[in-house]
């Protein structure tokens, strides 16, 4: 399904390390299908794995245009980001860039309805974000909609700083 990666020098296949970029992240940019343009929406997040699949959980609005395109087609893409730091390339154009470590992955995006599995997901999510678990009530989770993404398969890079 995946594009072979160009850049196998940058590849990162080890577990540890695509964890630790999971870690480092805050922010998920989740592509949807939209009619004429894809719609990118940047959303928090928390993960998991799970027989050792990756879900990502995020939560949002019970209403909008995220829910609709997921409804109307739940594959996504996602992607992650972390360690960014400029490259000064001086006098030479070419030299300029950034360093960095990213995920990049292909799923299926499903809408929870059950409270518990609601709660299980906003709690992932919060515990990630903020290293805090809550007693959520089923009151509290009522208006709230949570996404469970089954990543289906994913790839990690890094253009890392020289030490």
């Amino acid at each position: 399904m995946l594009n072979k990666m160009r850049r196998y020098d940058r590849q990162i296949t080890d577990p540890v390390r695509i964890n630790e970029i999971l870690k480092k992240s805050k922010v998920m940019h989740m592509g949807l299908f939209d009619d004429e343009y894809p719609y990118v929406v940047p959303v928090h997040y928390g993960y998991c794995f799970e027989d050792e699949k990756l879900v990502l959980y995020c939560h949002g609005a019970s209403a909008g245009k995220k829910l609709d395109l997921i409804r109307k087609n739940p594959k996504v893409c996602v992607e992650l980001e972390c360690e960014i730091e400029d490259i000064d390339g001086g006098e030479i154009p070419c030299d300029y860039g950034s360093y960095f470590a990213s995920v990049i992955g292909y799923g299926k995006a499903e809408i929870l309805d059950d409270p518990e599995e609601k709660k299980e997901g906003l709690n992932c999510l919060l515990n990630y974000q903020t290293g805090k678990t809550f007693r959520l009530t089923d009151k509290m989770v009522a208006p709230v909609a949570v996404i469970r993404i089954t990543v289906i398969e994913y790839t990690a890079k890094a253009k890392q700083k020289p030490v």
